[in-house]
């Protein structure tokens, strides 16, 4: 019920603001978005992406 209650605000919100949509747009061609990266991974997933990135952190700030 919560997804379905924030798809719909999603959409009333892309129709009021349509310049917005047009520059998030752009943004997400240019850098991405971290929602698109792991939205079909479900929680298991992001969860080991969190931690491999934690982990590669880690591992940099040892070497320098």
């Amino acid at each position: 019920m919560t997804c379905a209650l924030f798809k719909r605000l999603r959409q009333q919100e892309l129709k009021g603001n349509p310049l917005g949509t047009f520059g998030d747009g752009i943004n997400r061609t240019q850098l991405g978005s971290f929602a698109d990266l792991v939205g079909g991974w479900g929680w298991k997933g992001t969860g080991i992406l969190i931690i491999l990135l934690v982990i590669g952190y880690a591992i940099y700030k040892l070497v320098f």
